[in-house]
């Protein structure tokens, strides 16, 4: 029996585009001989599609698309994800469903039964778990179909408490009273280069667990907040990985399951951090853009390290004659940090206007006059310069139909370092899911074939340059320190008492934290941001606006 895996990039509602890709791929499948095609989960809508599954109409249209679908499916088997109708007078409406079709008939519906509910995941809300559990032979294999999380019952649990394990259920150990000879998994697992490891070990100790291979085909692209890897894989009955498809991009494979012990067995790699989160923020942004059918970015290019990253990684998606940059120098600016600017859209091919603020914030400041008197310059006149830098950037985006993107990293958003209605406008954060000490570490992979940042851009201190001679380490710890601190209270859930544990300075942590804490109004604000991590600002963390813990 040859196995077609399909790693494909969908569009969530776009049911013209992703029937043709699916069908298309049914064809090339038939025509190169395979026997079973594999397709990702919810593949026929487009995973995530959150609240649309309430609208009637959407989930008709899913239907129309499957059928038309399933009408191509002739001398070939087909397995494919898609909502599919509860029957029962209560529960969910919908179930979330593996498809299997051969020759024109829906031989077997498998619905998902383990529905995640943490972090990015809300299905509890839309779909009903099941509870019957059925094998379907084909080619004189007994096949189990299981939908992404549904491998995932020793998932340990991600937070503090004595619990080990999220699931109290085994979809798999319920399927493997059929004895099947296969295992297939179609998947929306959103990538976090935190948790690449972790799926790896996840998956291959099912199959070592059962005894039994394991196809698992993921969904690869991006919807705003998340972003799909791919990195579809064949295992061994062992445990061991015998095919992989690349990461970030689609791809298409057939492998013979008969000869699946004749193939050679991959080796375990550990890929690069910065690899990963560079490919995976470049799709992102790639994905943004073409789905939502803007054309061009712009940028507020200051010199410093985060718009240097954050301007790289929209050039590499979009390509140089789709970006523009603005430099914005004011009073405070120094000479250095236009010149690093210059120089970095230069080494990348991008057009750039510099647009001086001087005369704004003067003529701002003056006409407050009145009302500020003598009072000494603080942190208002410091955010005037901020926001003039956004009129600049929405008034160029408006009037050039440009699409400004977000230049804050994670520390910022964090601590609330940053501006609202200035700094941190932007229709995406593209680095916000990035602490500032790995942007760092961004920009030293970029250049590892060549100077693309400046050098001078990732030496020199970090600065806002809203005042003289300023730094961000007036107002904030050195991030080495402070990303450490946020990173057990943010990702880790841990308390300030676990914190200082370690050794770190209680007046600090307690300054961070409150810092965190005091800022979450500017977090409900912020732009969507490209999540990278497994606990990114945004609907994967759910703190109230109004709190007093």
């Amino acid at each position: 029996m040859k196995i077609a895996l399909a790693q494909l990039n969908y569009h969530i509602g776009n049911f013209q585009k992703n029937a043709k890709k699916i069908i298309d791929h049914i064809h090339k499948a038939k025509e190169n001989r395979a026997d079973l095609v594999v397709f990702s989960e919810l593949a026929v809508c487009g995973y995530p599609p959150q609240d649309l599954l309430e609208r009637s109409d959407f989930v008709e249209d899913t239907f129309a698309c499957l059928d038309s679908i399933r009408k191509e499916v002739k001398d070939i088997a087909v397995i494919i994800g898609a909502p599919s109708l509860n029957p029962n007078s209560k529960g969910k409406n919908l179930y979330n469903s593996a498809y299997f079709i051969e020759n024109e008939k829906i031989q077997l519906v498998q619905h998902k039964t383990l529905l995640p509910d943490y972090d990015v995941f809300d299905e509890c809300r839309y779909f009903e778990p099941n509870d019957k559990f059925h094998t379907i032979k084909y080619k004189g294999y007994r096949i189990a179909l299981t939908i992404c999380e549904d491998l995932w019952d020793k998932l340990p649990q991600q937070n503090n408490f004595a619990k080990t394990e999220l699931y109290t259920t085994s979809p798999l150990k319920r399927l493997m009273k059929d004895n099947p000879d296969i295992v297939i998994n179609i998947a929306a697992s959103p990538f976090s280069y935190d948790r690449d490891d972790t799926r790896t070990t996840i998956l291959g100790d099912v199959c070592k667990k059962y005894g039994v291979p394991l196809v698992y085909v993921n969904q690869v692209g991006a919807h705003a907040e998340l972003i799909f890897d791919g990195d579809s894989r064949v295992f061994s009955d062992k445990g061991e990985v015998k095919l992989q498809l690349p990461s970030f991009e689609e791809d298409f494979q057939i492998f013979d399951f008969e000869k699946i012990h004749e193939i050679d067995t991959l080796p375990l790699q550990k890929t690069n951090d910065m690899e990963l989160i560079h490919d995976g923020l470049v799709l992102g942004v790639k994905d943004y853009f073409a789905k939502n059918g803007f054309k061009k970015a712009l940028i507020g290019l200051s010199g410093g390290i985060d718009s240097a990253v954050t301007f790289v990684i929209v050039q590499r998606a979009l390509g140089s004659e789709n970006v523009h940059a603005i430099l914005m120098p004011s009073e405070f600016s120094s000479d250095h940090s236009v010149d690093d600017a210059k120089k970095l859209a230069e080494n990348v091919d991008v057009s750039y206007d510099i647009i001086s603020i001087k005369k704004s914030y003067d003529a701002v400041v003056n006409t407050m006059t009145p009302v500020f008197k003598d009072l000494p310059f603080n942190v208002a006149e410091e955010n005037i310069q901020a926001r003039l830098r956004g009129l600049i950037l929405m008034a160029y985006s408006n009037k050039f139909a440009h699409l400004v993107l977000n230049t804050s990293n994670k520390s910022e958003m964090a601590v609330g370092y940053g501006t609202l209605y200035g700094d941190m406008a932007g229709a995406l954060s593209v680095l916000g899911d990035v602490y500032k000490t790995k942007v760092f570490e961004l920009a030293r992979y970029m250049n590892k074939d060549g100077e693309v940042v400046p050098e001078h851009t990732i030496v020199k201190p970090p600065s806002a340059e809203l005042r003289p001679n300023q730094k961000d380490s007036d107002s904030l710890p050195d991030y080495d320190l402070l990303d450490k601190i946020l990173y057990r209270f943010i990702e880790q859930n841990a308390s300030i008492e676990d914190i200082l544990q370690e050794g770190f300075a209680e007046d600090v942590v307690r300054r961070v934290i409150r810092l965190v804490n005091l800022n979450e109004y500017k977090r409900y604000q912020a732009a969507p941001v490209l999540r990278v991590t497994t606990k990114s600002f945004g609907i994967g963390r759910r703190i109230p606006l109004v709190h007093k813990f």
